[in-house]
């Protein structure tokens, strides 16, 4: 394949692409990425002499079109996307810039190339939050999202499921459960809890912390969406979104990924404590996040079926990632 991976320096993204150069040495990758708060092409350095580099934004039709002509381009991956959610809660405008605009951008593209396909990446939070008795979520279950971030995500699928349907663009999207791993934005649960703890400051957790999120290790979303991307995508055809995730052949196929490892969030920072050797009672309890969602969980038995499952069990890869932080606040650039 010859890819373009669009926020191809940040958390996922990079994971992404340092894997799959790894796996796929011949294949040509094109880097996009803006470089915000949340991107750093240091993270591609054992990479960057066999990639292309280019920075820049999902939203610039003309410079994507122009990438995906010059290095004769077949597959567009898409990261790119604002994503912390309380940033949309104090700002909304740049989530729907990068997560809408964005999106209908690289539809665009596509639009222009037919034999384009796009793979792009979108989160649970989609389905909103759920009871601790309701069943996880399939691929056609209603999408109820909460925060902003979580809406501009849902109207980013909306856009490429009509043009699925009315343009015929070829297209997957995906919906992870909690990522986790080396990487991520330091403003993100995981390193928060490493930083406080390193300082022996206090660790905020929102409302009592009996939030639940089902945490998935970043190499093994990656995997997830090598296997998505070996499929065949031929047309929509019209059949209902819910359908496609037992019929992954043909356009408009939707995937959930997970790794069935649910914890409580009060859990996974007594664990990180654990790990650091520090006392439980660096945990302190802040006023709740505004429409926080209780709960996710999602039916990844489509991607199963294909033969993924993921390798990283959760307390692997939580001292992996919290021994990684360890390092990066120990050390800071």
């Amino acid at each position: 394949m010859n890819l373009l991976v669009t926020g191809g320096a940040g958390f996922i993204g990079s994971h992404f692409v340092l894997r799959h150069k790894e796996k796929f040495p011949d294949d040509t990758i094109v880097v996009l990425d803006a470089l915000t708060y949340a991107g750093d092409k240091s993270f591609l350095e054992p990479v960057l002499p066999r990639i292309r580099f280019v920075q820049g934004n999902i939203t610039d039709i003309e410079l994507v079109s122009q990438l995906v002509l010059r290095y004769e381009l077949d597959t567009i991956v898409n990261f790119a996307a604002e994503t912390h959610v309380d940033r949309s809660i104090k700002d909304s405008v740049a989530f729907i810039h990068s997560n809408i605009v964005g999106v209908q951008a690289l539809i665009e593209v596509c639009k222009a190339s037919p034999s384009l396909r796009l793979l792009h990446i979108s989160t649970d939070e989609v389905y909103g939050d759920i009871a601790d008795d309701d069943p996880p979520r399939t691929v056609g279950s209603t999408l109820f999202p909460s925060s902003p971030y979580a809406a501009s995500k849902a109207a980013g699928e909306m856009l490429l499921m009509a043009a699925m349907r009315t343009h015929k663009i070829k297209c997957a999207v995906t919906r992870c459960t909690n990522n986790y791993g080396p990487h991520q934005a330091s403003e993100k649960f995981l390193p928060t809890v490493v930083r406080h703890a390193l300082k022996n400051e206090p660790v905020p957790l929102y409302g009592k912390g009996e939030n639940k999120r089902d945490w998935l290790y970043v190499t093994d979303h990656c995997d997830a969406l090598e296997v998505v991307l070996k499929t065949d995508w031929a047309f929509w055809d019209d059949k209902i979104p819910g359908v496609h995730e037992s019929q992954p052949t043909g356009s408009g196929h939707f995937f959930n990924i997970s790794a069935d490892a649910e914890r409580r969030n009060i859990d996974v920072a007594k664990e990180v404590l654990k790990i650091l050797g520090k006392p439980e009672s660096l945990i302190s309890f802040v006023a709740d996040r505004p429409g926080h969602d209780w709960r996710y969980a999602i039916d990844s038995s489509a991607i199963r079926k294909l033969g993924w499952k993921p390798q990283v069990s959760f307390e692997e890869g939580l001292k992996k990632t919290v021994e990684w932080y360890r390092a990066k606040f120990k050390n800071p650039a």
